[in-house]
C-alpha cells in the first residue's frame, strides 16, 4: 500500500466525508458511528493522520476544524479498475453485475449513463475504443 492509500477505516471516514461534503470531527463521528461504535477521539486521530497523508484537508471555523476530502471516489474507482482488472472496464461491469442482482431501474440507469458517455465521446471526436 502506498503512503496515500487509505486504510479500510480511513475509507470509512472518507465515505462519511463524501456524503457530508465537509464536516467537523463531531459530524463525521455522528455519520460514521450513530450508536457510538468508535470514540470521538478515534475519529479525531484518524482525521489528523489522514491529513498528514494528504487524504483530507481542514479549515478553521472558529475553534472547530472542518475537514473535506482530497481523495475522491473517482480515485478509489480508478485504483480498483487498474489494480484488480488491469484497466478492463467491461470486466469491472461484468463482475459487478454478477455479484449484485441489479433491478430493472438500475439497469435502465446504466444504459442511460452509457448512452450519455457515448455522446460525450462523440462530441470530443474520439475515434473509437482501444482494442482490449
Amino acid at each position: 500500500m502506498s503512503e496515500t492509500d487509505p486504510s479500510p477505516r480511513e475509507l470509512d471516514v472518507l465515505k462519511a466525508l463524501w456524503e457530508l461534503g465537509s464536516g467537523s470531527v463531531r459530524e463525521v463521528h455522528q455519520r460514521m458511528c450513530p450508536d457510538g461504535e468508535l470514540a470521538f477521539n478515534t475519529i479525531q486521530t484518524l482525521l489528523r493522520i489522514m491529513e498528514t497523508k494528504g487524504l483530507v484537508r481542514h479549515r478553521a471555523d472558529g475553534r472547530t476544524f472542518v475537514y473535506e476530502p482530497t481523495y475522491s471516489r473517482d480515485r478509489v474507482t480508478s485504483r480498483l479498475l487498474h489494480r484488480t482488472f488491469d484497466g478492463a472496464l467491461d470486466q469491472v461491469v461484468l463482475s459487478l453485475l454478477q455479484v449484485k442482482d441489479a433491478s430493472e431501474s438500475e439497469l435502465r440507469e446504466l444504459e442511460r449513463l452509457i448512452a450519455a458517455a457515448r455522446k460525450r465521446k462523440a462530441a470530443e471526436g474520439e475515434p473509437g475504443s482501444k482494442g482490449g
